[in-house]
């Protein structure tokens, strides 16, 4: 079989998708802000945290809170759009050569580094604290586009693909992380077990088998919930499963245009009945095998990830933010935003990422192992810089993993929400002035 290039997938889609997803994260946070802190608190608590749903299957106790499910289940879905996005990308996008990855891979790793040493120091006399390093780590590419994509044509197309780029190889440095260091103890034998199913999987792509059922059937059935009892997150999952979808057409390029010729002459020999509305039967033949042969001329990977993104964007992240953004406000909002937790937090996303992206984007620039984008220059790239400091959605992950302590989670909350508002005021702000200049 031959390879097919992704570049077909249209990255516009993709950023409008996450600018718009952007928005109504937006509106579901304020809803769980405003729901949180008023009067009906008790009802948010309890839907979120205190109603239990789920299955029981002989020995399979699959019964948990909604928070639960949303940030072990829906979550594992968006870690498989995740996963999806990066294969794509490594294979036919940003990240498909070393000349293409330099810029976003060398700013990823700037931002992921210099926030976690940002808030190491701030909470260097608070050992207690210090788990909370992997928070300031992440970017939520739904806000941040979201808040770029008001700039409109103001900002080059390839500063947007710059971000979304930048953003996907820091989830999977965040994945990493979650991965191996917010795992506590984990069941081997699980693991083993998930281990045989990801084989079988792999297998399976090599073999030719496309039928999206087979990989949802084992990926659910076996590796999800597997990592669900291994205590590995169930998040890593969704990944991993991603990584398995194959990527290849069944068809190659040129052959599939010979043939689609070839219906489509077909197509027009027939003449239907001037009067009557309906093809002739070869026709509604015709039509079935051009159906069937674009089938074969699909990536599986480019068709779920096609599917799903949407879903990801408008439904899953939204209800994640209206379930873990509540941050109820007890006590003096001042005492909270200087508490280490958050003051570490805060110095991590705005300093730390900002410092972290431009620093490392201008030394692989300066050393030649990569370049500007076109059109895109260096206040451009510090600007989308700040607004990589907006951590959000998988920032407020990561607390929940980070700390055990309701307070701490809490503190840690508000320091994300201030540090992510703080980003997105000076990124817009930057980047509303250095595009009024290149106009």
């Amino acid at each position: 079989m031959k390879e097919k290039p992704l570049n077909s997938f249209k990255i516009s889609r993709f950023i409008n998708e996450e600018a718009y997803g952007g928005i109504l994260l937006i509106i579901a946070t304020i809803i769980a802000l405003i729901w949180a802190n008023s009067s009906f608190y008790e009802s948010y608590h309890h839907i979120w945290h205190e109603y239990k749903v789920g299955i029981i299957w002989g020995d399979i106790d699959l019964v948990a809170s909604l928070h639960h499910w949303i940030n072990d289940g829906l979550m594992a879905l968006f870690f498989f759009v995740v996963g999806l996005e990066i294969k794509r990308e490594i294979m036919g996008g940003e990240l498909s050569s070393l000349k293409k990855a330099s810029l976003p891979i060398a700013a990823a790793v700037g931002g992921m580094l210099l926030p976690a040493v940002f808030y190491a120091i701030v909470v260097i006399n608070y050992p207690e604290y210090i788990n909370g390093w992997g928070i300031p780590m992440a970017t939520d590419i739904a806000f941040a586009l979201g808040l770029l994509a008001l700039l409109g044509s103001r900002v080059p197309l390839n500063l947007k693909i710059f971000l979304t780029a930048l953003a996907i190889a820091d989830d999977l440095g965040a994945v990493m992380v979650i991965a191996v260091f917010y795992t506590e103890s984990i069941d081997y034998n699980e693991l083993l077990y998930a281990g045989i199913c990801l084989a079988i999987m792999i297998i399976a792509n090599f073999a030719g088998v496309r039928r999206t059922v087979f990989y949802a059937i084992i990926g659910f059935a076996g590796v999800w919930i597997a990592f669900v009892y291994s205590g590995v997150h169930a998040t890593i999952a969704g990944v991993l499963i991603a990584l398995t979808i194959p990527a290849r057409t069944k068809i190659g390029e040129t052959d599939y245009i010979n043939k689609l010729t070839l219906f489509l002459d077909k197509f027009k020999l027939e003449k239907p009945d001037e009067k009557s509305t309906l093809l002739t039967k070869k026709q509604v033949h015709v039509i079935s095998d051009i159906e069937n042969l674009n089938k074969k001329a699909h990536t599986p990977l480019q068709k779920l990830e096609h599917a799903l993104h949407p879903v990801t964007a408008y439904f899953i992240l939204p209800v994640f933010a209206l379930s873990n953004a509540g941050v109820h406000i007890d006590g003096n909002i001042t005492d909270l935003l200087v508490h280490p937790i958050s003051l570490g937090i805060i110095a991590g996303l705005v300093l730390g990422k900002w410092i972290g992206i431009s620093l490392l984007s201008w030394l692989v620039v300066k050393l030649k192992f990569a370049s500007l984008p076109e059109g895109v220059n260096w206040n451009q790239i510090r600007g989308v810089a700040f607004l990589a400091g907006i951590g959000f959605t998988m920032s407020m992950f990561i607390s929940d993993l980070a700390f055990k302590d309701e307070e701490f989670k809490q503190i840690a909350k508000v320091g994300i929400m201030a540090a992510s508002v703080i980003s997105a005021i000076i990124g817009m702000v930057w980047l509303s002035m250095t595009s009024s200049k290149n106009d």
